[in-house]
């Protein structure tokens, strides 16, 4: 896969508020390949769901502004783009699932409706045509009886069925990105695996590119192939689902990767990140993770690190990356691996 879908370059976004500017992104750069599946992951406040937000143009505006960047789909910068002609993007080319379908649905329409209505928008179908696809589309995420649940509101679908709703609603007008901010938050582990599989089979149905805002890192292993952490704003390390899971260069994604729950070490206390992230109304000139790194040294205070290439597709924000830095074993096992604690 070479043919690139999407590429946000150096995105700015803040909010101006009451207390002054919250730089909410600050020179986040990836891209998204055709048929790729790529993660997002970072704490509460890194920027991941305004970051996707940002490609579908739902930051409101006030408080929000796009203070630079491109966000480069299918070889146009959406953010060039006025409403209409972005109303014509949403729905049809960009599809988004969102955290909450109990407040993302419409309580007042029938689910059938609301795949409906984005059918007769984009694709001029009639209301018979349009309905018609939204039973097929229900049946597709393996929602029984998908005649019947047609006409029923969302109150009377479960947790799980809601969010499947959802995705049939993303999905309906064979978008080619669809980007799922936390899909699985609010539903149980079993339901989870569910809507994974399901989003799995689909992108290899449709060959959709996906885009997983989330920040369960078993979610990750299951269904991306490139991984984008943040932090503050900021992307800090990406990589392949290898790169990431396998050999982590920057602290912060060592303490993400200790915080998982594993089966192979039974009795053992999970560990936290201690600290909080920084106040993005005066974001730190230097590494925004600095004041809760065991590793931190005096660059790190007033330097952000230049990227390093670890490979082609692995690059690392840290100055530990720096030929005069003093060598720091990874301080986790992961995977197999044989890295012990230093």
């Amino acid at each position: 896969m070479t043919d690139k879908i999407l590429e946000v370059k150096d995105l700015e976004v803040s909010f101006l508020t009451y207390a002054g500017e919250v730089k909410a992104i600050r020179g986040v750069t990836f891209d998204v390949k055709k048929g790729e599946a790529v993660a997002i992951v970072g704490e509460s406040g890194s920027g991941k769901s305004v970051t996707s937000q940002s490609i579908m143009q739902l930051i409101p505006s006030p408080p929000g502004v796009y203070k630079n960047g491109e966000i480069i789909f299918d070889g146009q910068d959406l953010l060039n783009l006025n409403n209409s002609e972005m109303e014509k993007v949403r729905g049809s080319s960009i599809g988004m699932i969102f955290q909450d379908p109990m407040t993302s649905l419409n309580p007042t329409m029938t689910v059938g409706k609301q795949i409906a209505e984005g059918l007769i928008k984009h694709q001029g179908l009639n209301k018979s045509e349009a309905m018609e696809r939204a039973v097929e589309m229900l049946r597709l995420v393996g929602i029984p009886n998908p005649e019947a649940r047609v006409k029923q509101y969302p109150h009377e679908f479960s947790g799980g069925m809601r969010q499947r709703a959802m995705i049939a609603i993303a999905l309906s007008c064979n978008p080619k990105l669809l980007i799922a901010d936390e899909p699985t938050t609010a539903l149980d582990v079993t339901i989870q695996a569910q809507i994974i599989d399901l989003m799995k089979d689909l992108q290899n149905k449709f060959g959709t590119s996906i885009i997983i805002i989330t920040h369960d890192l078993g979610v990750v292993a299951d269904l991306a192939q490139r991984v984008v952490v943040m932090y503050a704003g900021k992307i800090i390390e990406q990589g392949s689902l290898d790169d990431i899971f396998y050999n982590p260069q920057h602290p912060y994604t060592w303490g993400l990767l200790r915080s998982v729950p594993r089966l192979d070490s039974k009795g053992q206390r999970l560990e936290s990140i201690e600290g909080t992230p920084p106040d993005l109304l005066d974001p730190p000139k230097g590494c925004p993770f600095y004041p809760r790194c065991d590793y931190a040294m005096e660059v790190c205070v007033n330097h952000f690190p230049e990227e390093t290439k670890i490979t082609d597709d692995h690059k690392v924000h840290c100055w530990l990356q720096h030929p005069d830095a003093p060598k720091v074993d990874v301080p986790i096992k992961i995977g197999g691996a044989n890295n012990e604690a230093k």
